[in-house]
C-alpha cells in the first residue's frame, strides 16, 4: 500500500459510531476504486471493523461474504457484532461454521452469552472449552451471580479451585464477583473461607476487591470486620463507605452509621443517598428529612434515587405539603420526568392521601415502565377509578406478576368481583407467581358473591403454592365460610389458625354476629381477652353488633361504654348506629333518642330510620311522626320515612292521615323503591 492509502486507514480507525458510517462507506469506495480491498486481509478486517462498531450488520456480513480472504480476526469481528447487537442465535450459527476456533472465539461467545443471560447456552460452550482462561471463568461465575443464581456462582468457584488456572493476578476480578456472590446469599462462613484463600493466595487486595469484602460483611451483619477492611484501606471509595453506612444502617446502628458518613470530607451523593436511606429503612423519617435539608445546604442537589428516599420517608408521615415540595424541588431539578422519581412521587401522593394529585401528576408523564404503572393500577383502584386502571393494565407491553395482582386487588376492592375471578382464572391458566395478598383479595371477591365453591378452589390453590397456612388467606377464607352461612367450618378452620394478632379474632367475631350467634361471640370475646389481645374500634363493632342482632341490650350497653372507659376507644359512627338499632327494637326509644342527641357525629337519616321503625314496632305514634319528619327533612328523596310513617297511621286506624301521607309522596313525586328478592339475581 502507497502513503495515500496508509493515510486513508488511518482516518478509518476514527469511524467507530453510527454517525460516521457514512465517512467509511465512502472510503470503502475509495478503496474499491483503487483496487486494494481485496489484496490484503488486513484491509478487508478493518472495514469490517468499522462496519460492526458503526452498528451496520448488513453491511458487515455483506463484505464477509464477499471476502476472498479470511483469518480468525474476520470471523470474530463478526460474530462479536452479532453479539453486541444482541443477535445470539446468528453468533451462534457463525461460531458452529468456523472451522478454526482460537481461545478468544471461545472467550468471545461464552462471555457474550453469560453477559446476555442466556445461561444454560453459555454453560455448554464453557463446558465444552479445550482450554479456559481466568475470563471464561470470571464471565460464567459473574453471569450466575448477576442473574440471580449465586448457588451456581458458588458451585462454578469450587470447581475453579481444580483447575490449573496460574493467572494469580487476575484471580482478584472473580474473587470480587464471588464475594458478592456470598454477600446475595448472606452466607457468612462461606464468605469467610473465601476471604481467607484471598489472604492465602496473596491475592492483590484493590480497591474493587475491598469494597466487595466491606459490602459482604456488612450485608452479613458482620460489621466489626467490615469496619476493619474498611480501616486498613489508604482511600477508602465511596463503595466503600456507602456499604458500611448501609450495614449500620441495617442493624439500626445509625449513630454508627453517621461516624462513618463524617469521616468523609467533599461527599459524594452516593454517600448522602446511603445515609438518607438509612434513616428511612430504620423508620427516622425525620432524621432523614433533616439530612436532606443538611444536604440542600451543602449545595448538594441529590438525583433520582434521593428523591425517591426522601419521598419514601414523606410517604409514611403522610404529610402531603411536604411532598408537593419535592415535587416542586423535582420540577427544578429536571428530575419530575425521571421514572424512579415519578413512580415515587406518585406513591408519595397517594400515601399522603391526595390521588388526584397523583392522578394528574402520571397525567403530565411521557415515560413509563412496569413498576411506574403498576403504581398507578393500585392509585386508581384505591380512589375508585376501577376503569383507568383497567385501561393501564390492558395496554401494558409488558405485565408483571405484581401487574396481575395488583389489578386482581383493584377489582376485588371495588366491588368487581366476577372480573376479579376471571383475572384469577388467567393468572392460573399462565401459572403466574400469587402472593396473600392476591389471593386474600380473590377470595374477598368470593366472599362478597356467597361462593363457597369458587372460594374453596382457590384455598386449593393457596395451598398447592404453600399459603394455606397465611394468616391472611385463611381469614379470607373464614370470611367466606361465615358469609355462606357455614359458621361451624369457619369456626374449625378458626381454631387451627395462627393467630398473631386482633385481625383473625375480629373476623369470626363478625361472622358470629353477622349470622345472629350473639352468645358465641360474647364468649369468642372472653377468650380473646384471656388470650391476650387487645381489641380495636373493629372488634367492638362485632359485639355491638351481635348484641343488636340479637337484642342483648344489657351487654351491648355495657361494652359500649367499657370501649372508651377501659380501652380507650372513641366510639365512632357504627357503633352508635348499633346501639341506637339496639335500643330501639328493644323498645328502649327515650335511651336511643338520648344517644341521637348525645352523639358528635353529623345526623344521618339511616339512623333515625332505626328509631322509626321502633317506634312504629312499638307503637309510638307521635315519636314515630316526629322522627318521620325529621328524616324528611334530612333526605326529602327517603320513601321509607313516608311510608312507614303512612303505615304507623293505619296501624292505629288513622286511614286518613294514612292516605294524607300517601298523597304526599305522589304531590312531591317521591318514588316508591320496588321491592325485590334475591331468587331474581
Amino acid at each position: 500500500m502507497n502513503l495515500d492509502v496508509h493515510s486513508l486507514v488511518s482516518i478509518l480507525h476514527s469511524c467507530n459510531t453510527h454517525l460516521t458510517l457514512f465517512l467509511g462507506k465512502q472510503l470503502h469506495l475509495i478503496f474499491l476504486k483503487k483496487g486494494v480491498v481485496n489484496s490484503t486481509v488486513t484491509l478487508g478486517n478493518r472495514l469490517l471493523q468499522m462496519y460492526v462498531k458503526c452498528g451496520s450488520m448488513n453491511d458487515a456480513v455483506k463484505l464477509f461474504d464477499d471476502m476472498p480472504q479470511r483469518n480468525g480476526f474476520s470471523w470474530n469481528t463478526l460474530i462479536e457484532g452479532y453479539i453486541k447487537s444482541g443477535d445470539q442465535e446468528r453468533s451462534l450459527k457463525l461460531f458452529e461454521a468456523m472451522a478454526h476456533k482460537d481461545d478468544f472465539t471461545w472467550s468471545l461467545v461464552v462471555s457474550g452469552f453469560a453477559k446476555a443471560g442466556k445461561l444454560e447456552i453459555a454453560r455448554c460452550l464453557f463446558d465444552d472449552m479445550p482450554r479456559r482462561n481466568w475470563v471464561v471463568w470470571n464471565s460464567m461465575i459473574n453471569g450466575y451471580a448477576k442473574n440471580g443464581r449465586p448457588r451456581d456462582a458458588l458451585r462454578l468457584f469450587k470447581d475453579l479451585s481444580l483447575d490449573p488456572l496460574k493467572v494469580s493476578h487476575e484471580k482478584k476480578f472473580i474473587f470480587a464477583t464471588i464475594v458478592g456472590a456470598c454477600a446475595d446469599l448472606i452466607a457468612l462462613g462461606c464468605g469467610k473461607q473465601i476471604h481467607a484463600r484471598i489472604v492465602i493466595d496473596e491475592v492483590e487486595f484493590d480497591s474493587v476487591l475491598a469494597s466487595s469484602l466491606v459490602n459482604f460483611y456488612g450485608k452479613c451483619g458482620d460489621l466489626d470486620s467490615a469496619s476493619q477492611i474498611l480501616n486498613s484501606m489508604k482511600e477508602p471509595d465511596e463503595y466503600s463507605l456507602s456499604a458500611l453506612i448501609t450495614g449500620f444502617a441495617n442493624s439500626g446502628r445509625m449513630n454508627d452509621a453517621r461516624r462513618v458518613f463524617d469521616t468523609k470530607s467533599n461527599l459524594d451523593v452516593v454517600l448522602w443517598n446511603s445515609l438518607i436511606t438509612g434513616y428511612v429503612s430504620s423508620n427516622e423519617n425525620i432524621g432523614a428529612l433533616l439530612l436532606f435539608k443538611e444536604m440542600l445546604t451543602n449545595g448538594v442537589h441529590g438525583n433520582s434515587f434521593t428523591l425517591a428516599s426522601v419521598l419514601g420517608a414523606i410517604s409514611i408521615s403522610g404529610i402531603l405539603k411536604h411532598a408537593e415540595q419535592m415535587h416542586t424541588l423535582a420540577s427544578k431539578l429536571g428530575l419530575i420526568g425521571n421514572v424512579i422519581a415519578a413512580t415515587a412521587m406518585l406513591d408519595a401522593y397517594s400515601k399522603c392521601g391526595s390521588p388526584d394529585d397523583a392522578c394528574r401528576l402520571f397525567s403530565e408523564l411521557k415515560i413509563f415502565d412496569t413498576i411506574l404503572l403498576n403504581s398507578m393500577i393500585t392509585v386508581y383502584s384505591n380512589c375508585g377509578r376501577v376503569e383507568d386502571a383497567k385501561q393501564i393494565f390492558m395496554a401494558m407491553p409488558s405485565k408483571s406478576t405484581i401487574s396481575w395482582n395488583s389489578m386482581m386487588v383493584g377489582l376485588s376492592q371495588n366491588g368487581c368481583p366476577i372480573e376479579a375471578l376471571d383475572l384469577f382464572r388467567q393468572i392460573n391458566v399462565l401459572d403466574l407467581r400469587m402472593d396473600k395478598f392476591s389471593l386474600a383479595s380473590v377470595l374477598s371477591s368470593c366472599a362478597s358473591i356467597s361462593s363457597l365453591e369458587y372460594g374453596e378452589q382457590v384455598f386449593a390453590r393457596a395451598t398447592i403454592i404453600g399459603l394455606d397456612n397465611d394468616e391472611i388467606v385463611s381469614n379470607s377464607l373464614v370470611d367466606i365460610y361465615c358469609k355462606c352461612g357455614l359458621v361451624e367450618h369457619g369456626r374449625k378452620l378458626f381454631d387451627r389458625m395462627m393467630k398473631s394478632n386482633e385481625v383473625a379474632w375480629n373476623s369470626m367475631l363478625i361472622g358470629y354476629a353477622t349470622n345472629g350467634h350473639g352468645s358465641e361471640a360474647l364468649a369468642l370475646f372472653d377468650e380473646m381477652r384471656l388470650a391476650g389481645v387487645k381489641p380495636n374500634e373493629i372488634t367492638f363493632t362485632g359485639i355491638l353488633s351481635a348484641c343488636d342482632h340479637c337484642g342483648l341490650v344489657e351487654e351491648g350497653r355495657k361494652w359500649f361504654y367499657k370501649m372508651k372507659q377501659d380501652y380507650h376507644i372513641d366510639p365512632n359512627i357504627e357503633h352508635y348506629a348499633c346501639m341506637i338499632d339496639l335500643f330501639s327494637r328493644a323498645g328502649y326509644l327515650e335511651e336511643a333518642m338520648s344517644l341521637v342527641e348525645a352523639m358528635p357525629f353529623k345526623l344521618d337519616a339511616s339512623i333515625l330510620s332505626s328509631v322509626l321503625r321502633g317506634c312504629v314496632a312499638h307503637g309510638h305514634k307521635d315519636l314515630a311522626k316526629k322522627m318521620a319528619e325529621r328524616i324528611i327533612e334530612l333526605d326529602p328523596e327517603n320513601s321509607g320515612a313516608y311510608v312507614q310513617l303512612s303505615n304507623a297511621l293505619a296501624g292505629v286506624n288513622e286511614w286518613e292521615g294514612s292516605a294524607q301521607i300517601r298523597q304526599v309522596m305522589r304531590d312531591k313525586s317521591v318514588p316508591k323503591n320496588p321491592a325485590c328478592s334475591w331468587f331474581d339475581h
